[in-house]
């Protein structure tokens, strides 16, 4: 089926942001008593919620997290955002080029996505269309997420692609019966990461996002010789 509608995961996609993430994350759980380093962040939370993260720290720690967590954990992630956060390199090129219709669905709150879309001049160019894991019941994996998007959108989901750079979200937007791009141009992507992506069922991998609307128009084309 040709591509009408472009779904764009946020973080790791349209800006580089895991690498702040996972340090910010690490930093604080370590002083609020679970001790974690980013790159175990990076391994079991990458592409999740953060209330699915929280979830499960909780178990463990058998405890809930302070209030106080929440907060300083805003601050040191909006802190560095602020100081060091960039847009994937080539997006706005991309957006001007693309003439399919585009959206975001993202694990992160909509709070996030303001500031991290606002700092790198993106929110304005995707604004309203920019859904998020707390909109629905079950985050990515599950494919809760792109299937409220595809219909928010009015898109069949085998007309939509994805753009990500999770297991997790591969895992959610295949569920949910959609192409899925796996993208590791992010500066947390290490040597080997498209295999992981392929493994997850990614039906292409790219790391450049430049080289996103020349991809669409040959699945497109694809599509119509098929």
């Amino acid at each position: 089926m040709p591509i009408d509608l472009i779904i764009f995961d946020c973080d790791g996609v349209l800006v580089d942001s895991e690498v702040i993430s996972c340090q910010a994350h690490a930093d604080v759980l370590s002083r609020h008593g679970y001790p974690i380093t980013s790159e175990q962040v990076f391994a079991r939370f990458l592409g999740r919620s953060t209330r699915q993260a929280n979830l499960e720290i909780e178990a463990e720690l058998g405890r809930k997290l302070p209030d106080i967590y929440h907060t300083d954990l805003q601050d040191e992630l909006f802190g560095t955002f602020k100081r060091d956060l960039e847009a994937i390199r080539g997006i706005h090129d991309v957006l001007d080029q693309v003439t399919q219709r585009v959206c975001v669905a993202s694990s992160g709150s909509h709070q996030r996505m303001r500031v991290s879309l606002g700092i790198t001049s993106l929110y304005e160019r995707l604004a309203p269309n920019i859904f998020s894991a707390s909109q629905v019941k079950h985050g990515k994996p599950a494919p809760d997420l792109f299937q409220f998007a595809a219909s928010e959108m009015k898109v069949l989901p085998e007309r939509c692609v994805v753009i990500e750079d999770s297991v997790a979200g591969i895992a959610g937007a295949r569920a949910a019966g959609m192409t899925v791009f796996g993208f590791y141009g992010g500066s947390h992507c290490r040597p080997g990461y498209a295999d992981v992506l392929r493994q997850a069922g990614a039906d292409l991998t790219f790391d450049d996002m430049r080289q996103l609307p020349d991809l669409v128009r040959r699945v497109n084309a694809d599509a119509a010789v098929g």
